[in-house]
């Protein structure tokens, strides 16, 4: 290995104990291949063995809390005690490659496509659809279906400790139920979950506070919690910087064992909330001043390009499309093989780096998505 790698190769213990024996994470990518009850198919654990060998932690896809959160055709499911044994072979075959294994919970709000949920309503923090043609107009949660969403995280979390995972990461990030209700746009409420900005982190923060306690109340041994989030909207009224650095700040206070940082590219600027010409990242870890380890993403795919990325402030590097791309770059970059790494896909790669059919068929009928070449 180049010398100048050497930090991305650095081992990491989480104050809680637990060691990480890199920097470089496989970020969450849906990848619509599981069973329609929700469970893990041989596909998708073939296609985590094949990335989990080299990176030091790998977070899943979301999985739903609740049957009316399933925000994607074969997304795998965290919300009954019927999906543990599969939850706990996908757990399984990534600490059995080396890496930890996070278990990502999420609940897709007003962005669940209906027709996944024939016998559930389409809900959000408000009624109010999203901004693309011919969104549905959602129902807004009445409080008690709040309370018992925020349950619903809560026990989400416990099967993922019953099934043997290392930690679990709270989706707040991509426009999905927490964010809905974190954002102005979309969370219109007049009660103790809307109006401010502090009325608006309210459900966010709960979700933090029942996952705490419960793996204060279950775990026999060190577990990770993490929260992903997005900096920004389009929307006006939407998400802002300022909003999004009073989140950060909060969150920071909560003793989470990480924040992940949704961007699509690593160095972008903010649109609106604050004057400083540093990117998003660089205002993020300032905010944060070394209170949680930050996991940094966005369209970084050589070693030079996480380098760089960590000189910025961040803990750890995710790659996401990159590590589907070259499931190989931690052992490349080790082994001194770097001008080795694939970064584009090609058409006859499908069986060779065993990315299951639906996500194959996904990325190849959706131009700009991944580097795609004949």
């Amino acid at each position: 290995m180049k010398e100048k790698f050497k930090p991305l190769f650095e081992p990491f213990q989480f104050r809680n104990g637990i060691d990480v024996k890199n920097r470089i994470v496989m970020g969450p990518t849906t990848n619509f291949s599981s069973h329609l009850d929700g469970t893990v198919t041989d596909e998708e654990v073939n296609y985590y063995t094949r990335r989990a060998h080299g990176v030091g932690m790998l977070i899943t896809a979301c999985a739903y809390v609740t049957p009316n959160g399933k925000g994607f055709h074969g997304e795998f499911g965290a919300d009954t005690d019927g999906v543990l044994p599969s939850l706990s072979r996908l757990a399984k075959a990534i600490k059995d490659q080396g890496a930890k294994a996070i278990l990502q919970i999420f609940h897709g709000g007003r962005s669940c496509p209906p027709e996944l949920l024939p016998n559930e309503d389409l809900v959000s923090a408000s009624a109010v659809a999203e901004e693309r043609d011919g969104a549905p107009v959602p129902r807004a949660l009445e409080e008690e279906e709040v309370e018992e969403i925020i349950h619903a995280f809560g026990e989400a979390t416990r099967r993922a400790i019953e099934a043997g995972f290392d930690g679990i990461e709270i989706h707040g990030a991509n426009g999905y139920l927490i964010q809905q209700f974190f954002s102005p746009h979309s969370n219109r409420r007049t009660d103790r979950w809307g109006g401010n900005i502090e009325n608006r982190m309210a459900f966010p923060l709960a979700i933090v506070d029942i996952v705490k306690d419960t793996v204060a109340k279950y775990i026999t041994q060190p577990f990770l919690i993490g929260y992903r989030f997005s900096p920004e909207e389009p929307e006006t009224p939407g998400i802002t910087m300022t909003d999004t650095l009073q989140l950060v700040d909060a969150l920071a206070n909560k003793d989470l064992d990480y924040l992940h940082v949704s961007l699509m590219e690593f160095w972008s600027l903010a649109r609106r909330g604050t004057d400083d010409t540093r990117s998003r990242i660089e205002l993020i870890v300032e905010k944060v001043d070394k209170r949680v380890p930050i996991i940094g993403v966005g369209s970084i795919k050589t070693p030079d390009d996480a380098v760089k990325a960590i000189e910025a402030g961040v803990e750890f590097i995710a790659l996401a499309r990159e590590i589907i791309i070259e499931p190989d770059w931690v052992q490349k970059t080790l082994e001194g093989n770097e001008a080795e790494i694939n970064t584009v896909l090609l058409r006859s790669d499908q069986e060779k780096l065993a990315i299951p059919i639906p996500l194959w068929q996904a990325i190849m009928n959706t131009p700009g998505w991944f580097p795609v070449a004949e």
